[in-house]
């Protein structure tokens, strides 16, 4: 479903991604690992099209994505839920939804994604006229996910959904993840909480300085000696 050959990035003079080759088949859970600075924000900014490669092809669904813009990337099938949820806060919780389908002009079928996903996350119907700010960092991240199925993707890509969690809410958000994977959305998760991602995660791919260091299946990565020295023995 996507795959990336190759792709190299960098801001200014400042190369950050080196020959970086992954791919995410259809349905599957995929996780990027890495610590601080690693890359992994960057990677899923080069695959939004937030930046583009100086060398190397994305493509997804068999279509070449590297030169696309984000809106084009989202019509395309591919909706981001960003790190630190990244909400309008002076917008209410619906008009936060509203936000995420801004790609469609389906009026109805807006509509009943709306009644979709606020009977997949009732508190947000309860919420529905709440500005977003004054929502809780765990009430946000749900919010922030809801707001992303309004693009109605084949794909999600989520940068650091756990961050700055409470641990009931990181299991709440993880339990998500797992639930919308089993429905048939293929997930890229890039994440720093290894546990919680190989767990759920069929495939890994491990980053180091822009670079792939390790790739496996998810059991496999669990118990690589380098994986448990670096990430899973914290």
């Amino acid at each position: 479903m996507l795959e990336l050959r190759g792709v190299s990035t960098r801001y200014g003079p400042v190369q950050v991604l080196w020959n970086l080759s992954l791919t995410v088949r259809e349905g599957e859970l995929v996780c990027l690992l890495g610590g601080n600075a690693s890359g992994k924000s960057t990677t899923m900014k080069t695959i939004l099209g937030l930046v583009h490669p100086f060398r190397g092809e994305i493509a997804f669904r068999g279509q070449p994505i590297h030169r696309a813009t984000p809106a084009q990337v989202v019509r395309a099938g591919i909706a981001p839920v960003l790190e630190s949820r990244r909400i309008f806060p002076e917008l209410t919780v619906y008009e936060n939804l509203l936000m995420g389908a801004y790609t469609r002009a389906d009026a109805a079928g807006i509509r009943q994604d709306i009644d979709r996903v606020y009977d997949r996350f009732p508190l947000l119907r309860q919420r529905r006229g709440q500005l977003g700010g004054t929502l809780s960092g765990g009430e946000q991240q749900m919010l922030a996910i809801a707001r992303a199925l309004l693009a109605r993707p084949r794909m999600l890509i989520m940068d650091e959904p756990s961050m700055g969690l409470s641990p009931l809410y990181v299991e709440r958000t993880f339990e998500i993840i797992q639930g919308l994977n089993r429905e048939g959305i293929a997930i890229l998760l890039v994440e720093q909480n290894a546990n919680m991602a190989l767990a759920i995660a069929d495939r890994g791919y491990v980053l180091q300085t822009g670079r792939i260091v390790l790739s496996d299946t998810a059991q496999n990565l669990v118990n690589h000696p380098m994986m448990r020295k670096a990430y899973l023995e914290l």
